[in-house]
């Protein structure tokens, strides 16, 4: 496996925990964060964003990796490119070992473009849509229970966080597990008639007949899922900041993620 992300200098370390008493020390990294952005300096931050399926998290998780000058990955498309290749071969969903093999031995590669979008390469294909498939969608969440493969794929996401100076992960056990030190823990959710309305919209905004009752089921049963499977199953993390999407647009969204980051709230 490979990323194509190159780890920057270290140009700055500084404190940013949120801390009972702690007003000034947010306030002073408020401004610190918007003298590092308008002069160009690299930040060194590491952002967790989970939550279930349709939260919104992967398009909160670009936006706000672009305005803090962050990279950002998205580590459920991880997970789909294995289970798209355990697919193509006929493997058994439910074989931990073979999986875990699998993860080895594929050529995954991932690049972060421009747009922080998480590109995905198998055996040197462009597989990015490949892997957001219906057929993917069934079946993610049953690979993703493998113990095998989350060692070797959580053991890749803290390496690619090791070497960058600053990132947003985005998934469903980041806080939890991937990085239980990361500066700042987000959950994004939202109720499962809106998150299955997202879905909705975004396969019929690409032309493909879908019926929203399937979509809603689906929801349900990845959620059933990815919360009782036993290894880093979806849950919020301690310390984790929650927001409701529910009746919120994007730019809210993203708002209330760099309120929490920048420490907005505490502005006099």
């Amino acid at each position: 496996m490979s990323l194509d992300i190159r780890p920057d200098s270290l140009l700055v370390s500084f404190y940013a925990k949120r801390t009972p008493g702690g007003i000034r020390r947010i306030c002073f990294k408020n401004l610190f964060l918007k003298q590092c952005r308008s002069s160009g300096v690299k930040i060194f931050m590491q952002i967790a964003i989970d939550g279930p399926a349709g939260a919104g998290k992967s398009s909160v998780a670009k936006e706000v990796a672009r305005k803090l000058g962050l990279k950002c990955l998205d580590t459920g498309a991880m997970y789909r490119a294995i289970t798209l290749q355990a697919l193509s071969e006929g493997i058994d969903l439910n074989d931990d070992q073979l999986l875990g093999e699998l993860a080895r031995r594929c050529q995954l590669e991932i690049k972060i473009d421009d747009q922080m979008d998480t590109l995905i390469y198998l055996g040197g294909e462009d597989v990015t849509e490949k892997i957001r498939d219906p057929e993917i969608n069934q079946h993610v969440s049953i690979v993703a229970r493998s113990p095998a493969l989350r060692k070797e794929l959580v053991f890749l996401q803290r390496k690619i966080a090791g070497e960058n100076n600053g990132i947003i992960m985005e998934g469903r056990d980041i806080g939890s597990n991937v990085l239980v030190d990361a500066d700042y823990k987000i959950f994004l959710d939202a109720s499962p008639e809106e998150r299955a309305r997202r879905r909705w919209l975004e396969i019929k905004e690409k032309g493909r007949a879908v019926n929203f009752e399937n979509i809603l089921k689906e929801i349900a049963n990845r959620d059933r899922l990815d919360r009782s499977r036993k290894e880093a199953p979806l849950k919020i993390a301690p310390g984790a900041e929650i927001i409701d999407t529910t009746a919120c647009n994007l730019a809210e969204v993203v708002e209330k993620v760099l309120i929490i980051v920048q420490g907005m709230d505490c502005r006099d």
